[in-house]
């Protein structure tokens, strides 16, 4: 059956007879068209506006016009090209508009020669829709302003860090209308989570500019977070007792007058951590009525040390006169 078509079809290819035939249909439809593209046509249609040479002390706010709708008369070839992609026309903003206060405006009465220029001379405007465009614009601020880290990090056990994992950069500077880069005062990190880190970290990690108006411009897109990771190890310390606030002329015996401090400390800084980096205090001012003991507060430890606490919870004491 296949074999009878393909033979059927070979000799209808040598007929040429019905070569000719769709010779002169192709060409009758050729013709057709070129006829059809060569006439005029009157249309509305969209173009999109580009803003030129925009001062650079002002920013264009996102709710200004940005489209402009024009009734044109043209060849149907210029009408082809209109459809096959988007037409746009130039709005320069060192000549084509009047600047007020908080804006600039665009007139079509005023522009119709400078269209004329930008869609060429076969083109005849027709009218433009809406008569005037403004532009509100704002004056551009630069402010600069902290990053800030969105983290989840943990520790694996025996191992942590003595310094703040640190940013760099550290801040950014911001770029944008006054009214919405005034309202701006910190940049977070896109989360960044991590477990059982025991090696030192170097990571890099983008800003999350996800609330931000698209107008506004940043001097960075991410920032390296790094930190040095170290082993540690639990310390503990015998740390003498400071009565705070007693009452005046009183003696007062309590026991016991030590408490144990336990703390972390990496391995390097053991031994630099001693007795004195420590202050324990019971504070009589934290007293309720019929209380009989004092509760020790640990107020002060070295930065070296992690999680410092008091094991002990009371402080039994007696007030003999």
């Amino acid at each position: 059956m296949i074999n009878k078509i393909k033979t059927s079809l070979y000799k209808l290819s040598k007929n040429r007879r019905i070569n000719v035939f769709f010779l002169f249909l192709a060409l009758s439809f050729v013709i057709l068209i070129f006829t059809k593209l060569s006439k005029n046509y009157t249309n509305t249609l969209e173009f999109n506006i580009n803003k030129i040479k925009v001062p650079p002390q002002h920013i264009i706010l996102s709710d200004s016009n940005s489209r402009l709708k024009i009734t044109l008369k043209t060849h149907g070839f210029k009408w082809l090209k209109y459809y096959l992609e988007k037409p746009h026309v130039n709005i320069d903003f060192t000549k084509d508009v009047t600047n007020y206060k908080d804006h600039y405006t665009w007139y079509s009465t005023t522009s119709k020669l400078f269209l004329s220029d930008q869609l060429g001379d076969q083109v005849e405007i027709i009218s433009t829709t809406p008569d005037s465009l403004a532009f509100n614009y704002d004056v551009n601020m630069v402010k600069l302003v902290p990053v800030k880290l969105k983290s989840e990090i943990r520790f694996k056990q025996g191992f942590n860090t003595d310094a703040p994992f640190k940013l760099k950069p550290d801040s950014i500077e911001v770029i944008g209308p006054h009214s919405l880069v005034s309202k701006i005062n910190e940049i977070y990190t896109m989360p960044f989570k991590v477990k059982d880190l025991k090696s030192d970290l170097k990571k890099q990690i983008k800003l999350d500019f996800s609330k931000q108006d698209e107008i506004i411009k940043f001097s960075a897109k991410s920032t390296t977070l790094t930190g040095v990771v170290k082993k540690f190890t639990e310390g503990t310390l015998k740390i003498p007792i400071t009565l705070v606030n007693a009452p005046q002329h009183a003696v007062i015996k309590f026991f016991p007058k030590t408490v144990t401090v336990k703390y972390n400390v990496s391995l390097d800084n053991f031994k630099n951590v001693n007795v004195n980096d420590f202050i324990v205090t019971c504070d009589f001012n934290n007293l309720e009525q019929g209380q009989t003991y004092l509760m020790p507060e640990l107020v002060k430890s070295p930065k070296l040390v992690k999680y410092a606490k008091v094991n002990q919870k009371h402080i039994e004491f007696i007030i003999l006169k």
